[in-house]
């Protein structure tokens, strides 16, 4: 498994294009898994409440104001793999809504022992969108997973490859990397900080940071019974033309079976 992650990542670096970041999900992955056999919903809910107005293409549409709805629908396939499609990425703006685009998911989380606090896994994504949103239709994304639970503290780490698999205007492919640290000060509820970070191309890592979109979240994690909420509220800085963005996440109980 060792072997097959590095040969991953250097094939990830030769190949591809960048992608734009997939603000239909503003989320760090952990270990969380439906059951062999069963059904998840989780609803993501974004907006730019502030920004400036820019266009990295002709014909994109702007992130200033734009809402973002997506559902998540998720299957556990086995005790370690988690089928989902994110279906459909619904977009509105200025009283237009449409439906611009499906992704599909399979992501991995690696047997755990008993006791045993800390975790891994991948998750692989692969999606089309409508022109506005990107100007390469296809586009994928593979994601490492790593974290580890302390008493009351939670903290995870994701590194995202993004690259573009059809399109006019494919490049290098490019990594983020998002990071979690969440609080729990009751059992259902955890507050915390969630920070997103660009790295540009990967052949060429780091360069000028100030020229890469960051931005940082306050997020608090809530169960309602059988529902969970992720609520955060985050800045942009750096080269980030969104400000101030607002996101949520509702998982729905959609399958109630033991």
């Amino acid at each position: 498994m060792r072997n097959l992650i590095w040969a991953a990542a250097a094939a990830l670096a030769l190949i591809g294009g960048p992608a734009l970041a997939a603000d239909e999900e503003i989320q760090v992955y952990m270990d969380e898994m439906n059951k062999t056999g069963h059904f998840g919903l989780d609803t993501h809910v974004n907006y730019v409440a502030s920004g400036d107005r820019v266009a990295d293409f002709p014909g994109q549409e702007q992130n200033l104001h734009r809402l973002r709805v997506t559902p998540e629908w998720s299957y556990g396939l086995t005790d370690n793999i988690e089928l989902g499609a994110y279906l459909p990425l619904v977009t509105a703006i200025d009283g237009h809504v449409a439906a611009d685009g499906v992704k599909g998911r399979i992501k991995f989380i690696a047997p755990k022992s008993e006791g045993q606090t800390w975790f891994w896994g991948l998750n692989f994504e692969l999606g089309r969108v409508a022109h506005r949103l990107d100007e390469n239709p296809w586009n994928a994304e593979l994601k490492w997973i790593a974290g580890k639970r302390s008493g009351p503290w939670t903290l995870a780490a994701n590194a995202n490859f993004d690259w573009a698999v059809r399109g006019p205007n494919t490049g290098p492919t490019t990594l983020q990397i998002a990071t979690k640290a969440t609080y729990n000060i009751a059992p259902d509820f955890a507050f915390g900080l969630e920070s997103y970070n660009d790295f540009g191309p990967v052949r060429h890592l780091g360069g000028d940071l100030k020229r890469q979109e960051q931005a940082l979240y306050l997020v608090v994690d809530k169960t309602f019974g059988d529902w969970d909420l992720d609520f955060g509220v985050g800045r942009g800085y750096g080269d980030n033309p969104d400000k101030w963005t607002i996101k949520a996440i509702m998982g729905v109980p959609i399958d109630r079976r033991k």
